[in-house]
């Protein structure tokens, strides 16, 4: 199966909210392991379909980047329910390359979603899994990780991507 090119910050489908999936058929199934080899081969932990060019609500988080199948999560359509505490630490994105920062989320939460098999998971994260679902979450509804820094390093890291896409290096 190919890997799917992944779009970079600026590209309108990242900015805008993903439509909800109603049916899980096989497009969907297919799309969802597609995403998986992306996100392992980008490599990365996370992946949301917008990143992809798709406008759904599906994501895939693997902290294992592939190394053990069993930490492999898929959800359709996630929601968070409850957050609790607080952690600040470093943040990138497939979709920024190159660009990181520190980012306060929740250091626990509780997500709610559909897996593949059209049965509702819900699932208690901690740590970097709940930073993972938060980041993926925002994807889904149009936002990046730094839409959560200051104003003032928002608009450094913007400046920073015009640059390089007047230099053709984006």
């Amino acid at each position: 199966m190919k890997v799917l090119p992944i779009l970079k910050y600026g590209n309108e489908i990242l900015h805008r909210k993903a439509e909800p999936i109603n049916n899980i058929n096989e497009a969907i199934v297919e799309l969802a392991q597609k995403m998986v080899q992306t996100m392992h081969a980008a490599p990365g932990i996370g992946l949301a379909a917008p990143q992809v060019g798709v406008g759904k609500r599906l994501i895939t988080i693997d902290l294992s980047v592939g190394k053990d199948p069993s930490k492999l999560i898929i959800l359709i359509n996630p929601e968070i329910l409850e957050e609790e505490g607080e952690e600040i630490l470093e943040e990138g994105c497939l979709s920024l390359p190159g660009i990181s920062e520190n980012v306060a989320r929740p250091s626990k939460i509780l997500v709610k979603g559909i897996d593949l098999d059209g049965k509702e998971r819900k699932i208690e994260a901690f740590g970097i899994l709940a930073r993972a679902f938060c980041h993926e979450v925002d994807h889904l509804n149009g936002k990046f990780f730094i839409d959560r820094l200051s104003y003032l390093k928002r608009n450094l890291i913007k400046r920073k991507i015009l640059k390089q896409i007047k230099e053709g290096k984006w």
